[in-house]
This record gives C-alpha cells, structure tokens and sequence, in this order.
C-alpha cells in the first residue's frame, strides 16, 4: 500500500468530530431557532407598537420586556443551544453569527413595518404580544417547537 493512501486513511479517520458534524438540525436544534425567531419578532412589534396599550393597560414594549423576563432562562438556553451548533459546525464567530441570525429575523418583520401603515401592521400583529405574554414556558416551547412552512428554520433538520 501506497504510503500516502495509508497516512491519508488514517488523517481521516482521526478528523475531530466537528468535521463530521451534520449541517441539519436537530429538533432540540430547530425549536431553539424558532424560538430565538419568535422573540426577535416580538421585540419588533413591541418597538413598534409601543404606544399601543395591552388588556392590563401596559405599553406592548414594556409587555415584551415583562415577557423577556419572565422567561430569559429559556431564550439564554435557545441561544446557548444554537451557539453550541454553530461552533460544533465550524462557524468562524459564532456569537457574531448569533447576532446576524438574530437581525435577520427581526429584519424580516420590519419589512412588513415598512410595507404596512403603522396603525395596520399594529391592529395586525400587536396581539402576538398578549398571547405571548400569558404562555408558559411549556407553551412557548411548544410554539417553537412547531414548524411553520412560511418561518422555516435556517438549516434542515435532520432526517433522524
């Protein structure tokens, strides 16, 4: 056998892990992107719609930071968890990589800002924000947790 075939088998089959690292998600994988994706769309509805009034009477921003809080233990595990995927896969910077996935999201509502009147986009997407608001973290993950074909996930999820 070749001297070089021999060396190459053996580089190979010593690659670390992340080399052989799936691009796909996982379940756990997606559901942490939706996740982060439903909150950035929060964020910018509440940006948005802040002069509007929730059923308690609050600013819907002041709601979505009472919403963050209430549940920062959840999206800090979302992010750690897509944080976790991005370096296993080899991505460069993986916390700017985060905050570029987090803007393209919240992008991608302020589209629909720009393409509405304000007083529309508001009647339109400010209930998000009450409903949000009363989920528990069971709910919020099972929110996440499902795939919706218009909002699908950055990287397709593994076949098994």
């Amino acid at each position: 056998m070749k001297t070089w075939v021999y060396f190459t088998f053996l580089a190979v089959c010593f690659l670390p892990s992340t080399v052989w690292a799936k691009a796909c998600y996982d379940k756990r994988e997606a559901e942490a992107e939706q996740g982060i994706r439903i909150h950035s769309e929060l964020m910018v509805i509440g940006l948005n719609c802040a002069h509007m009034a929730d059923a308690n009477g609050n600013n819907l921003y002041v709601e979505f930071k009472k919403f963050t809080k209430k549940h920062e233990a959840l999206f800090a595990k979302y992010e750690d968890i897509i944080l976790t995927y991005m370096q296993k896969n080899g991505t460069a910077k993986p916390e700017k990589a985060m905050h570029t996935l987090r803007t393209n999201f919240a992008n991608k509502i302020s589209n629909d800002v720009a393409t509405m009147r304000p007083d529309i986009f508001c009647r339109t997407y400010a209930s998000r924000i009450e409903q949000a608001s009363k989920m528990n973290q069971e709910d919020i993950r099972k929110w996440a947790a499902t795939p919706y074909p218009q909002y699908p996930v950055s990287q397709p999820v593994c076949k098994n």
